[in-house]
């Protein structure tokens, strides 16, 4: 007896005696049509009769997750016979799974009518109709009277904007309809598949819907606004219709519409601000499924839209949300090279104001005075008055020209949120690789009013010729390289050269004091190690580290991770933060378990990383050896990120004892992690250019900073402190940041800045007049 056989008859004969290897068997000695019969027993199995039966239906569900399963005409009617018996033992069946059979049956469909019309009487029997596409679909199989009987009743209580959809999915062709099919969320398990949303974007009929689905909306808020509706906080649309809305709003994303940045300025504010001063949303609801509809597929114009309402928004738990949704906009956007660097220019020109380098310029007259925003890191409003800065906004605008003084403060919060975007998607581009016409680059970022200072400070590859890749930063260039329009531009990453010319890119920013929007010259690299190579599918570079959980649960969300909270209640001992990169392409997975509280601390143990790489809509687990050299690095990076900043070593108070205080002092002054190590090459070229340069020295993993009382060791990692000749340590509260702001910094990093500024302090002991110091340097 084969396989298959021996499998059908365990699956359907409750006396067939099942043998050990038949509750996982291994499934791919099976056709897809045999699998495709199997499961179809597997789904009548209800409830299984026994647990050894129950463990073989969970293998061949799985299997057939894993494959396509093909059925004959007899299975299919079989699966909708047994979707009609679930729905009257259980209440409930998946309607998709006999949609599915028919879409793979590999004869002529049989006739369905009788299952087809039982499974839509019991679901239109039901208070609320779930699956409605499958149920549509469903209906048609049972002839077109039970199919108007169905739009009928789907119609009934919904609204116009659902009832709108449910008429057009009644009047698409089968085809058409399976289509559409891939984008129904209503009891689906998992978030539809890309494909399935590009799939629908090409369907005219509901791509007509989606726009006047959203138009609704729209003057749905705008009544709301003006009163024609009465407010009601988060009732302004139900549950069904922002669905329905998200869906319409993914079809026209993907189109990149050109009507939607006009709605945009008039639906987010709408749902997002209630007409009162209450501290309530029209639709806190919509304005999360907005968003999630942008980390799906976003554009610029959408993301400073949502940036823009939540610095407006006046619910006190919605900004915080909002930002951690938008780091994952941000990734995606970074990813989406087709729209990502277009940004309008709002009528800046690029010009000087003072002596300053050129910037984007945008000047307004009011009077007697003159308005003046400026666009470089951030956009800023100042006013003038013959050509002479006045500190403030002068009285007589303020009182003649109120409504302009609002015009261009909101201008300058619309600026600020479009440069945060456009920084936040090139640096995501990172893992993507994303590439860029130079024509266009040149004219829509290099030139461009608002992003040309962020741009120019930021090193680029040209590909002059085939596989010959140019660097360059424009800031230290008076013209920009000659190359063809069509020829490639992307953002350098210091993986792809070779360690000379990164040392080179690094001493010119320090000469020239340029510093870059965000890490690059001195960011990390992660290269596999041979240990990594040995354990082949998963990394413990960053394992058995004792963290702060909370503040690492915060970081999760602030890095567009996704992970469970964890805590002392079952089920949350353990969970897999994860992150997907390069376009979908590749996940990323950090393990960590909830480790114990320590007084009013939560801590939490470090685990692997691993890595997965999307395979015909799933996840497969991939060696470390074949992940891409940049999705690892900046995957890695993520991750040492989490453990530097969170960990307990990096804790100057922590005075526990036990396990933990063993751990603080191995780790405290541990081997240089990727970011010390950038940390103290950017030290190496600091150092010179400080008055006490003639105190500190670079020796391994510290800074030696020699006082007139004694001399300080400073880890590179953690800023913690040992004192010569004993190596007794020495707690200084963090906060002590004298040198702040007085040194430069070619990047943002608040431990370096920490270290500077411990090392100022030291430098001259013998005037720290801190009585909490100076015992402990004193003492011995």
């Amino acid at each position: 007896m084969d396989l298959a056989t021996r499998l059908m008859r365990a699956l359907t004969d409750p006396d067939f005696p099942l043998e050990d290897a038949d509750r996982h068997p291994d499934l791919s000695q099976v056709s897809d049509v045999e699998l495709g019969s199997l499961l179809v027993a597997a789904y009548r199995l209800n409830p299984p009769s026994s647990h050894a039966r129950g463990v073989l239906r969970l293998s061949v569900e799985h299997a057939a997750g894993e494959r396509r399963p093909r059925y004959t005409p007899d299975a299919c009617r079989r699966m909708f016979e047994a979707l009609a018996g679930r729905c009257e033992e259980n209440g409930w069946a998946d309607l998709t799974r006999g949609l599915d059979a028919l879409e793979h049956c590999t004869g002529p469909l049989p006739d369905l009518s009788e299952p087809a019309r039982a499974l839509v009487g019991f679901w239109l029997a039901k208070d609320t109709a779930r699956q409605p596409y499958a149920l549509l679909a469903v209906a048609r199989l049972a002839g077109e009277d039970t199919l108007r009987t169905a739009v009928e009743r789907l119609c009934r209580d919904v609204g116009p904007i659902v009832a709108d959809e449910i008429t057009v999915l009644a009047g698409l062709t089968p085809a058409e309809r399976t289509v559409l099919r891939g984008i129904d969320r209503d009891d689906r398990p998992h978030a539809p598949h890309p494909h399935a949303w590009r799939g629908s974007a090409g369907n005219p009929d509901y791509v007509a819907f989606a726009r006047r689905a959203l138009q609704a909306a729209a003057d749905r808020t705008d009544a709301i606004r003006a009163g024609e509706i009465p407010y009601r906080a988060d009732k302004a649309f139900t549950d069904r219709e922002v669905t329905t809305l998200g869906q319409a709003l993914r079809v026209a994303l993907i189109r990149d519409e050109p009507w939607l940045p006009e709605l945009f300025e008039r639906l987010l504010p709408g749902i997002a601000l209630a007409p009162t001063a209450a501290r309530t949303l029209p639709s806190q609801a919509l304005l999360y499924e907005v968003v999630r509809a942008a980390q799906d597929f976003p554009t610029p114009e959408l993301a400073t839209a949502i940036r823009t309402v939540r610095r407006t928004v006046r619910h006190a738990g919605v900004p915080k949300q909002l930002d951690r949704m938008l780091r994952k906009v941000d990734t995606a956007l970074a990813e989406r090279t087709d729209v990502a660097l277009r940004l309008p220019r709002l009528g800046f020109a690029t010009a000087s104001v003072g002596d300053s380098a050129p910037a984007g310029v945008l000047r307004r007259t009011a009077g007697d005075y003159r308005a003046v925003v400026t666009a470089t890191d951030t956009a800023t409003l100042t006013w003038e008055k013959d050509g002479r800065p006045l500190r403030g906004v002068p009285v007589p605008v303020r009182r003649d020209h109120a409504a302009l003084v609002k015009e261009l403060r909101d201008l300058v919060k619309r600026v600020n949120a479009q440069l945060v975007t456009l920084l936040r998607a090139l640096e995501g581009g990172f893992t993507a690789d994303a590439a860029h016409p130079y024509g266009r680059w040149r004219a829509e970022l290099a030139e461009h009013p608002l992003a040309r200072t962020l741009v120019r400070r930021l090193i680029w590859e040209i590909e002059i010729a085939p596989g010959r890749w140019q660097a360059v930063l424009p800031e230290t260039e008076e013209h920009l390289p000659d190359a063809p329009d069509d020829a490639s531009v992307r953002l350098w990453h210091p993986l792809r050269s070779a360690p000379d010319a990164v040392r080179a890119w690094r001493d010119l920013l320090v000469e020239r004091r340029i510093r870059q929007p965000f890490k690059q010259a001195f960011r990390e690299i992660y290269l596999l190690t041979p240990a990594e190579e040995r354990t082949r599918v998963y990394s413990n570079r960053f394992a058995a580290h004792l963290v702060h959980y909370r503040r690492m649960f915060a970081l999760f969300r602030a890095r567009g991770w996704r992970s469970r909270l964890l805590g002392g209640w079952d089920g949350g001992d353990g969970d897999e933060a994860e992150r997907t990169l390069a376009a979908g392409e590749w996940r990323v997975r950090f393990h960590h378990t909830w480790a114990d509280r320590a007084g009013e601390q939560e801590l939490a143990s470090t685990d692997q990383v691993r890595f997965d790489r999307a395979d015909a809509g799933s996840w497969r687990e991939a060696p470390l050896a074949d992940v891409p050299p940049l999705v690892f690095s900046e995957a890695m990076r993520d991750v040492d990120l989490f453990v530097g900043v969170t960990s307990i070593a990096t804790d100057p108070d922590w005075t526990d004892g036990g396990p933990e205080r063993a751990y603080w002092e191995r780790a405290s002054f541990a081997e240089l992690t990727a970011t010390a190590e950038a940390r103290r090459d950017a030290l190496a070229r600091i150092l010179p250019r400080l008055r006490i340069a003639d105190r500190c020295t670079l020796d391994g993993r510290f800074l030696v900073v020699r006082g007139d009382l004694r001399t300080y060791r400073i880890h590179l990692g953690s800023a913690n402190i040992l004192m010569e000749p004993d190596g007794a340590y020495l707690c200084i509260v963090p906060a002590r940041q004298t040198a702040q702001g007085k040194v430069f910094l070619p990047f943002e990093d608040e431990r370096l800045s920490l270290i500077l500024s411990k090392a100022f302090l030291l430098a001259a002991d013998a005037a720290v007049t801190d009585e909490s110091i100076l015992v402990q340097i004193k003492r011995g």
